[in-house]
């Protein structure tokens, strides 16, 4: 896919109307829940999306050709069917089309003059046609959410006046690996329809049949059928869970659908490996595997609120996995454990790991509310803050060989990023060692001095911006420079925002990771729409936001945030819809975990809403979830409630951008 991309500030990116940008949209928001494109004149077009289950991942790239017939390209991975080399990519995977109208004959033909009315994405993808002969055809496809197996239904509707008779073939076709290639042998691929015997449609009647791909290895039940209606049912109710839990309601309409659908990404790319359940970026590449980054630091932190109990157990697990690595010498830990537990990579040296672990794990501990799991993981944290402090340099800050970008742009020998992360995971060790009765007082004092530190080693003038430099010698914008936001570092908010959204970083797309490159990764900029709500500008924060995630959302490629382009053609990759989500707990409502049971409240409520509210929250303990509620009133104060069960347990008045204490 094509993708224009142009140096815009605020006067080309954000000019347009609300009603010209929906105008412009390709996607709308749909009465039950998901989004529908509607086929107009503007074809052919192509996109694609990556759906995942405990098994299985498959990047579907479909479309609608210039004559409105639908294309299907599909991407199936199998995580734990793993190739030799064993290494970060070796999962089974393969690409193709397969074409499932070769299996159909009306009246003793194949079905021609196909249109596409429409397409709808809500957890699994429906594509609605109809055939010069009087047929009506629907795609039904979407991932199992426990087996090895993609899943597709298929629903013919006779609309015509005359009875048709329909033949669906039975069918199984296989690929059978190469054994040498493959860690345990050979492997099949299997596709397979459950057709119908020939029968007469009558008019307004309708039939369904089914196909498959699964993929297994050689030694296992080659006979296994599934269910595809009970698979179809089961994803439906994974996908109700998600949305039903942690519920964003605010009056934009986008962005309630919008954290939705990144709840749905973030929580589904969990893989049930030998290691235990992994979560994993996906993108036909990372798989059975964790990174300090993408799971530790990223996603992580976001599975207590959302409540899904699969996605606690993978966080908890890839931190004992990092645990493994500690030792007494303060080797750096791996960037990535990967091969579904068994092996690691650590190409990139050094990247700020500790860093990242420990700012991940102790926020996760803290949301959590669970003091068992808070007292494992505190062993990890206190290790990673230790050699993290090792790492301090003569200019008080840590030292690190390259950042999450692994080299593609300069870090220096001590990055913004790292010290930033280092910061907070201070913090966040002070609040937690509290709660677990532990002397915590040195990492008060560090805290202390490295923000003294990041303000005199990164603080600095860069292309005419009092901002930030992101390593010593560097002197043109960088995109993270947003993270002393996120942190609550705010000394240099009003010049760092100026830089962030200034021609020279800001695009269509979001930030550049560089001025003057063309490269952009979504993650620092769900990170700078967090740090702008976290210190206080909600205005242009919501601006932003808005323009973001109506782009993401219902524009040319949707309905996720993406990794980067160029490199990776925008992927789906999984904890950055993790990095979305946040924007929203801990930006738009300043959630910041202070204890086990305890967190601080900062709502920015738009001065165009006049009330917001996240429902069916979880974490810190709570059982069975809570609503917090935000409501403007008059005199510039809001009024804070907090609902358990439908009961409201407290409710609290304070001025607009004053810090709420909550315990429960």
């Amino acid at each position: 896919m094509k993708i224009k991309l142009f140096l815009c500030g605020l006067g080309c990116c954000l000019a347009l109307s609300a009603q010209q940008q929906t105008d412009a949209n390709r996607w709308a928001i749909n009465a039950d829940g998901g989004i529908t494109w509607t086929i107009d004149g503007r074809l052919p077009h192509r996109d694609h999306i990556e759906m995942s289950g405990e098994q299985v991942s498959v990047v579907l790239r479909y479309g609608v050709e210039a004559d409105g017939s639908f294309a299907l390209e599909r991407g199936m991975v199998f995580p734990l069917l793993r190739t030799i080399p064993n290494n970060t990519h070796a999962s089974l995977m393969r690409r193709g089309s397969w074409n499932i109208l070769d299996y159909v004959m009306l009246n003793g033909r194949k079905p021609s003059g196909e249109k596409v009315r429409n397409i709808t994405l809500d957890g699994v993808m429906t594509a609605e046609s109809v055939f010069d002969n009087d047929l009506d055809f629907k795609r039904i496809l979407f991932p199992s959410t426990k087996s090895p197996a993609f899943c597709e239904k298929y629903v013919l509707r006779n609309k015509g006046q005359k009875p048709m008779q329909v033949e669906i073939a039975t069918s199984r076709s296989a690929i059978v690996t190469d054994p040498t290639k493959g860690v345990d042998g050979e492997y099949i691929i299997e596709y397979s329809t459950v057709g119908q015997k020939s029968c007469s449609l009558q008019p307004g009647d309708s039939i369904a049949f089914y196909a498959t791909c699964r993929g297994y290895a050689g030694s296992q039940d080659a006979d296994a059928t599934l269910n595809v209606e009970s698979e179809l049912t089961a994803r439906r109710a994974l996908v109700a869970l998600w949305r039903g839990n942690l519920r964003l309601e605010t009056p934009d309409d986008v962005l309630n659908k919008a954290f939705d659908f990144a709840k749905i990404r973030a929580s589904e790319s969990i893989y049930k490996t030998k290691g235990g359940y992994l979560h994993g970026p996906g993108g036909e590449s990372y798989y059975a595997a964790i990174w300090a980054n993408d799971q530790a630091e990223y996603v992580n932190p976001f599975f207590p609120f959302i409540g899904y109990s699969i996605g606690n157990q993978s966080a908890l697990n890839s931190y004992h996995h990092f645990a493994r690595f500690m030792n007494d010498e303060y080797k750096p830990i791996p960037s990535s454990i990967i091969a579904e537990g068994i092996d690691i990579w650590n190409g990139a040296g050094d990247r700020g790991d500790a860093a990242m672990i420990a700012y991940g794990a102790a926020r996760y501990a803290l949301a959590r509310g669970d003091s068992q799991e808070a007292t494992e993981l505190w062993t990890l944290i206190e290790w990673c803050l230790e050699y993290c402090r090792r790492q301090i340099n003569e200019d008080g800050v840590v030292a690190s060989n390259s950042d999450e970008l692994e080299g593609r742009f300069p870090a220096g020998k001590a990055n913004l990023s790292t010290s930033s992360l280092y910061y907070d995971a201070l913090l966040s060790a002070v609040y937690l060692g509290k709660n677990l009765g532990k002397n915590v007082s040195a990492y008060t004092a560090q805290a202390k001095a490295l923000r003294t530190a990041i303000e005199n080693y990164f603080g600095g003038t860069v292309e005419g911006f009092n901002t930030y430099k992101y390593y010593k010698e560097n002197d043109v914008l960088r995109s993270w420079i947003c993270l002393p936001l996120v942190v609550g570092i705010n000394d240099r908010k009003d010049e760092t925002i100026r830089a962030l959204f200034s021609p020279r970083l800001w695009t269509e797309n979001g930030l550049l990771t560089q001025a003057g490159s063309s490269t952009f990764w979504d993650r620092s900029t769900l990170y700078a729409l967090r740090g702008v709500f976290a210190c206080g500008e909600t205005e242009k924060g919501m601006e932003y936001l808005k323009f973001y995630s109506n782009r993401r959302l219902l524009g040319e490629h949707v309905p996720y945030p993406i990794e980067a382009y160029p490199e990776g053609s925008q992927r789906h990759l999984s904890a950055e819809s993790g990095l979305y989500c946040r924007i929203i707990t801990e930006g738009l409502f300043g959630i910041r975990p202070t204890g086990l049971r305890a967190f601080a409240l900062t709502p920015r409520l738009p001065k165009e809403w006049d009330s917001m509210a996240l429902r069916n929250v979880h974490g810190f303990g709570v059982q069975g979830g809570f609503d917090i509620v935000v409501t403007r009133l008059s005199g510039g104060k809001l009024r804070i409630e907090f609902i358990s069960q439908g009961n409201k347990i407290l409710t609290r008045t304070a001025k607009e951008g004053a810090i709420v204490q909550i315990s429960i």
